[in-house]
């Protein structure tokens, strides 16, 4: 069966430069109509830095929108034109919050992270064969560096101390892909 809903009009309400607001009326699949409220987001790339003796890089920093410290792995906005390379911003991104760069970048897919409003995609890396380095974060970006064992992220997952989305799908992927089941 067929679900799509039709766009009738749409109507920005706020434009700013990583996000817009808009609310789109819509034809629902039975014929009658609706409101959605739709935030479109730039996206970002996450990356899950492992190390050669199994720890995980992370970063700790304020998000505001939950007005707390979050712990989560390095990442950014494809905030540099619409050209930019996803693989060029996780590296960036992982050198800017961790200081490390990487022999490799793994792909673990994309994820939506909430997608009954919002179009932001995420894209996510597993960085091996790091080079550890001196952090260069953007300014006004203050961050934590942690490093930290898979086994004790893992348990902070599963109690549920690490709430950040990305993180949990990174570090879930990632397993699922045996990258955390031994040393390099």
């Amino acid at each position: 069966m067929d679900f799509t809903e039709k766009k009738c009009s749409e109507t920005y309400y706020f434009e700013g430069k990583i996000m817009k607001a808009r609310l789109d009326e819509v034809e629902l699949p039975n014929g009658k109509p609706a409101k959605r409220e739709v935030c479109e987001h730039v996206g970002g790339v996450g990356v899950l830095p492992i190390d050669d003796d199994g720890y995980v890089w992370l970063v700790r920093q304020f998000r505001y929108p939950f007005g707390e410290m979050v712990t989560e792995i390095p990442a950014g906005k494809l905030d540099h034109g619409p050209d930019e390379n996803i693989r060029d911003c996780g590296a960036r991104e992982l050198k800017e919050e961790t200081g490390c760069t990487a022999d490799e970048l793994i792909d673990l897919g994309c994820i939506y992270p909430s997608p009954g409003f919002l179009t932001e995609v995420t894209y996510l890396y597993a960085a091996r064969g790091l080079h550890p380095g001196e952090a260069t974060p953007d300014e006004g970006e203050f961050v934590e560096r942690i490093r930290m064992p898979v086994e004790e992220l893992e348990r902070r997952i599963a109690s549920g101390e690490i709430r950040d989305a990305k993180t949990v799908a990174a570090m879930y992927r990632a397993r699922l892909k045996g990258l955390l089941d031994g040393r390099r």
